[in-house]
């Protein structure tokens, strides 16, 4: 129990220092949004490509948990879609941002750091394969079911805007890239693998810090309704959907030859939703119940994931 409140006292420790700096006015809080951006632009897709160009490409082509963590995720969104139609039949924009905030993980800013403490051997393997997931698939999914909800994406054209906004995005490129280099067995200049290196190694300590200082800046008016399905879709219903997904690629003969890689999985998917999250629904008008949500599940997701550790 130790080693588990190490590895997650220490995330959850960098959070606090964040969310105290910000709450105290210590850091200014204009100063958060070029800290976000450099962390989403810069820093997240060099942590990417090191991830990628570090593995063989056997080694992220592994259909047990490339199949089991999309299968569970597509699950959770949609139940928490059809969930949400349940409680907001008439708003498919708030029925897209509820099953997300259900289905998209914070792979990359907190999931990745709590790999790295706890089992550092895979934590860059799970971290490809869930940026491939989760980038290639759930977000673009997202980001067509809220255009489509909105109004604002009929027809082909419609379509082929969303399809540029999706690949203009840079975890994105950094992805595409990283997968030819990898497919090519091309290598990248020494300087310019060094300069990924020191700005992938920043990442972690920044965005842990960037999302404590979010969620500073939330306050909690009301809960409703959405707010707990939501928490409770991401922090344990999406663990279990990405578990069962495992079992039934197992059935299908595709089982983890690694049983660290599955526990990896369900670890990745008990993390609050993406930091991106409560930006991407503001941006369709919804963004005071994703920020909530996102303030609640990452301060129960510290006992969520320390029970989940305890567990594995």
């Amino acid at each position: 129990m130790d080693h588990v409140l190490l590895v997650t006292g220490t995330i959850f420790l960098i959070i606090s220092v964040g969310y105290i700096c910000f709450a105290t006015a210590l850091f200014d809080r204009t100063a958060l949004a070029p800290l976000g951006q450099f962390v989403v632009n810069i820093a997240l897709p060099a942590l990417i490509f090191r991830a990628f160009l570090t593995q063989d490409i056997a080694a992220i082509a592994n259909p047990g948990y490339l199949g089991g963590y999309l299968f569970g995720s597509l699950l959770m969104l949609g139940v928490g879609y059809f969930w949400a139609g349940v409680i907001s039949p008439k708003d498919s924009v708030h029925r897209t941002f509820d099953a997300a905030g259900m289905a998209c993980a914070n792979s990359g800013l907190v999931g990745y750091p709590i790999l790295l403490l706890a089992m550092p051997a895979i934590a860059p393997t799970a971290l490809a394969m869930n940026m491939l997931t989760e980038n290639l698939i759930i977000i673009p999914l997202v980001i067509v079911l809220a255009e489509i909800g909105s109004g604002r994406a009929s027809g082909i054209l419609g379509g082929g805007v969303v399809f540029l906004r999706v690949l203009k995005n840079p975890l994105i490129i950094a992805i595409l890239v990283s997968l030819f280099l990898v497919f090519t067995g091309l290598k990248l200049p020494g300087p310019v693998s060094r300069a990924i290196d020191i700005l992938a190694s920043s990442s972690v300590a920044i965005s842990l810090f960037v999302i404590g200082g979010t969620i500073a800046g939330v306050s909690i008016r009301k809960i409703g309704t959405r707010v707990p399905m939501i928490v409770a879709g991401k922090i344990i219903g999406h663990p279990l959907a990405v578990w069962f997904g495992l079992y039934v690629m197992s059935l299908v003969g595709f089982a983890l030859d690694d049983p660290a890689l599955g526990k990896a999985a369900i670890i990745m998917a008990a993390t609050p939703a993406m930091s991106i999250y409560p930006l991407l629904a503001q941006r369709y008008g919804d963004a005071e119940t994703a920020a909530t949500a996102m303030l609640l599940m990452t301060i129960l997701s510290f006992f969520t994931i320390s029970a989940l550790l305890y567990m594995l």
